[in-house]
């Protein structure tokens, strides 16, 4: 392969790089687990202690921000609700994302992972902002509390079809 092959082969893979790593930003739809993973991945894959946060989404599923919630040890983040819903009633969200790492590199959720994740879907049921999704993000891929149906489905989030 000549010089100039390789330098488009190069550019293609940098730009597809890209792409796959590609962020959200404030406004941008969030229509399932798999544009959370892409959002978080890069930044979370290499983090040696336990971070919580949760994305605070419109009535569209759009994007407000993101709010880191605890930072944690090696195995364990502590999370409150109040610390949790506190900044999505600040910002008047519709629904919320829960995201956390695994430092191991396994997404595998664990039983604190489910507890914690039914007793945020309790709480954003009582003051009206579903939890629509808690994922898991590692170094070997992410898992989908929603997906293995922890968290009921709810307004069309992570289907296919919702554009």
């Amino acid at each position: 392969m000549g010089p100039a092959k390789s330098a488009t082969l190069a550019a293609a893979l940098e730009l597809g790089r890209r792409l796959a790593a590609r962020r959200l930003r404030s406004g941008d739809p969030v229509r399932g687990p798999a544009d959370v993973f892409r959002h978080f991945h890069a930044r979370l894959r290499d983090v040696r202690y336990e971070r919580f946060l949760v994305l605070l989404l419109d009535g569209r599923h759009r994007m407000l921000r993101e709010v880191v919630i605890s930072q944690g040890t090696l195995t364990a983040s502590l999370v409150h609700p109040r610390e949790v819903f506190r900044p999505a009633l600040r910002e008047a969200a519709a629904a919320v994302v829960l995201v956390h790492n695994h430092p191991s590199g396994d997404p595998t959720p664990s039983r604190e992972d489910r507890e914690i994740t039914e007793r945020l879907v309790e709480a954003g049921d009582l003051l009206g902002i579903p939890v629509l999704d808690h994922v898991v993000v590692a170094e070997r891929g992410w898992a989908s509390l929603r997906d293995q149906g922890a968290i009921p489905s709810r307004g069309g989030f992570g289907d296919p079809e919702r554009g």
